[in-house]
């Protein structure tokens, strides 16, 4: 039983990192763009117009799913579920690469949730003043830095572990 759980615990530490880093990212970006179509509807069934300017700002949150997304193909490819190469994940590499994917699972989580609301405040912005479009993107943006550094703790630490 011991070499099953040897064989096979990486390879499940690694697949739940995975998991966890696109489920949580995702998880947050859908509720992010939820919450920013819920506040662009109510301006747009005001004044249709102004659903190219609210479309822009509802995107926004989604970012943090599309890089969840990112570290969980960067993981199968290197534990060889895609591309077909032939790995074996002992349970020490299983567990670095799950560690590697919780920045971006909970960083992406509660980001793009923070960022749907800011995003949000910005329709409010264009409600009443639509050509400051550019000023209501820049207080969503600024939630994204956050969600691009854990991007970026995430890819680096998954790139450094040999297998």
């Amino acid at each position: 039983m011991e070499t099953l759980f040897t064989q096979f615990a990486g390879m499940g530490l690694a697949l739940l990192g995975a998991a966890l880093a696109a489920g949580l990212a995702g998880i947050g970006s859908a509720k992010g763009v939820g919450i920013v179509g819920e506040a662009a509807s109510g301006l747009v069934a005001e004044d249709p117009s102004k659903f190219g300017q609210t479309i822009l700002l509802q995107a926004l949150p989604g970012t943090q799913g599309l890089y969840g997304l990112l570290i969980a193909f960067l993981v199968l490819l290197k534990v060889g579920l895609i591309g077909g190469a032939d790995v074996v994940v002992t349970p020490e590499v299983g567990a670095y690469i799950f560690c590697a994917c919780i920045p971006i699972a909970i960083v992406g989580y509660f980001s793009a949730i923070a960022q749907g609301r800011a995003a949000a405040g910005g329709v409010n912005i264009i409600a009443k003043r639509p050509e400051e479009l550019s000023k209501a993107m820049v207080y969503a943006a600024m939630v994204e830095t956050y969600a691009v550094l854990a991007l970026l703790v995430s890819f680096l630490t998954l790139n450094g572990i040999q297998l």
